[in-house]
């Protein structure tokens, strides 16, 4: 196990759920404070990294209560988006490729995918994620596939 800031300075200081910043300084006993996340201990039995990730104290709590939630940017123009936690844990667990959005042009599908790899890097950092872009029905399909 590594201590807080070990952690916090792997993660950059931002929250692996919110994607937000989170406060070094912070109190942990604080909503928005600092706290470490441990992926679940399963995969070592399975012979998967053991994997600890910073969060605010309440995405981690809450996390506990209600499924986790990554949303995907704002910024970004995708249609009938898929939830990104789940489809992180079902592609690491099983592995293959999964349609996660569909883009109305090929410029929305490319930033879509940029922003995608990115925001992963930080959601699931031991998991070694590609895209593909694929063209059908006057669209684009963004595919997330683990290597």
């Amino acid at each position: 196990m590594s201590d807080l800031n070990q952690v916090g300075e792997q993660d950059n200081w931002t929250c692996w759920l919110c994607d937000q910043p989170v406060d070094p300084d912070a109190s942990v006993n604080s909503d928005l404070g600092p706290s470490v996340d441990s992926y679940d201990s399963t995969r070592v039995k399975k012979g998967k990294p053991y994997v600890e990730r910073l969060a605010h104290r309440m995405c981690n709590t809450m996390k506990g209560k209600n499924k986790p939630v990554a949303p995907w940017s704002k910024d970004i123009f995708v249609v009938d988006p898929t939830p990104l936690v789940e489809v992180v844990e079902r592609l690491d667990r099983k592995g293959g490729r999964e349609v996660v959005a569909r883009c109305p042009d090929l410029k929305d599908a490319q930033e879509a995918s940029e922003w995608l790899l990115d925001r992963l890097s930080r959601l699931a950092p031991k998991v070694n994620f590609t895209t593909e872009l694929n063209p059908g029905g006057g669209q684009y399909m963004l595919v997330l596939r683990v290597n």
